[in-house]
């Protein structure tokens, strides 16, 4: 009688996470020996004797909350970390998937030593502003994370949107005017999200339906905008401000609980209803796009529309929604540009914003995350030159270089990132039945 032999399970293969090329490996682990050497030579060796004062309180609190560190000492620590990373990336590397997260922990501990360099030396009374620094940070990132969260809902399904700059610029004048008409700042704000649709709409349909180059019609939308609400404010802003370009703005609203918490409070929870609104749409493009069926076939449009076409997807329906969807979005930012901030409009008020927006696309990997993110490095990058004009650092920053430290640190980061990271399969590509 023959044996019989139970059948032997398949073995379970697990996923392995590939590592950098050698040349990556090598030519990253030198970059994070750099920014250690800068660290440990330039912001420890060259900060002033003494401590680094941070404030951690609102100004104008009667009791504020410092913190003081050893600045030299902080700086060497850092750097010594960074040195830590290099050396084990040089000797076994990172993988692909922690290389990410490596690469953020070795920023923020760029910025923490730079920050102990500034702060070096300040007056205990007077110390660096570190939660104004973060607040400013917020306060000029939110529309270009808005701005951006209209970017990658329009390339997600295949369009390229380099309109973004045109449909902040329409949304922050729209919001200018029709908030000065009604003297209703909610009023301001859905004129605002139309009229970056109405340009969403013609981006739509002249790439769309008429298949005009993506980045062609994008510059030629942007340059619309731009003279024709130049021409507006001229013929009716300029001559008759008081009723037409005198809206109110919106005042902080301090949520209960969450804005009494030291630090985190005021720094998030102390705000106005459009930066609270900007938080959940931020939540709400994330799942949409990743948990939900509309994402998936969102994805799946971007990424193979002849695929998607053929198990019934709608690709044009669904381009047309989202390239508008990105508009209303997009003029959202608008809005916080003018009744969000300052009020009044003036000439493009926008100043590059949406072309910022998209290099945080770009620098984001387009997801929604990566984007914000992105977009809250370049605020930073914006609100650090702000802090640094009044600040007496060791060595004295020109005033040139600190204007263009926030578009220095967005080429950088684009510039990083030229072919290492892809867009999706489809994006710019029309399609055609």
């Amino acid at each position: 009688m023959s044996a019989v032999t139970a059948e032997e399970p398949a073995p379970v293969v697990a996923a392995v996470d590939p590592r950098l090329s050698g040349r990556r490996r090598t030519a990253s682990g030198v970059g994070l020996g750099v920014a250690a050497l800068l660290c440990v030579v330039g912001f420890g060796l060259g900060a002033h004797a003494g401590s680094a004062s941070f404030g951690l309180s609102p100004a104008g609190t009667a009791h504020p909350t410092v913190l003081r560190l050893p600045a030299e000492a902080s700086a060497i620590l850092l750097g010594l970390v960074l040195a830590a990373l290099a050396a084990w990336q040089l000797a076994r590397g990172f993988s692909r998937r922690v290389m990410p997260w490596v690469t953020a922990a070795a920023l923020a501990l760029v910025v923490l030593a730079f920050l102990c360099w500034a702060a070096s030396g300040v007056a205990d009374d007077n110390p660096f502003q570190l939660l104004g620094l973060l607040q400013n940070s917020v306060f000029l990132a939110v529309p270009l994370v808005l701005g951006a969260l209209g970017g990658v809902l329009c390339e997600r399904s295949g369009v390229i949107n380099v309109a973004i700059e045109g449909q902040m610029l329409t949304g922050a004048f729209a919001a200018a005017l029709v908030g000065t008409i009604t003297h209703n700042l909610g009023a301001g704000v859905v004129a605002a999200v139309l009229a970056g649709g109405l340009i969403g709409a013609m981006l739509a349909v002249f790439a769309i339906r008429y298949l005009v180059n993506q980045v062609v019609l994008g510059v030629v939308l942007n340059l619309f905008a731009a003279g024709l609400t130049g021409f507006a404010y001229d013929a009716l802003m300029q001559k008759h401000t008081d009723q037409f370009n005198t809206p109110a703005i919106f005042s902080p609203v301090k949520i209960p609980l969450l804005g009494d918490i030291p630090f985190v409070g005021p720094l998030l929870f102390d705000t106005t209803v459009l930066v609270y609104l900007t938080y959940v749409l931020i939540a709400v493009v994330d799942v949409a796009l990743f948990r939900t069926r509309w994402g998936l076939r969102t994805r799946a449009v971007g990424e193979h529309p002849k695929a998607a076409d053929t198990v019934g997807i709608k690709v044009l329906r669904t381009r047309y929604v989202n390239t508008v969807l990105g508009g209303f979005v997009a003029g959202l930012g608008g809005a916080y540009i003018t009744i969000g901030t300052v009020g009044a409009f003036s000439k493009n008020i926008s100043s590059g914003k949406g072309f910022i927006a998209l290099a945080a696309v770009i620098f984001g990997r387009w997801s929604p995350r990566g984007a914000v993110g992105a977009a809250l490095l370049f605020g930073f990058a914006d609100a650090l030159q702000t802090v640094l004009s009044f600040t007496q650092t060791p060595v004295q920053i020109p005033s040139s270089f600190l204007a263009m430290a926030p578009y220095l640190a967005t080429i950088l980061a684009v510039a990083g990132l030229v072919g290492r990271v892809r867009a999706p399969a489809a994006d710019g590509e029309p399609y055609v039945k």
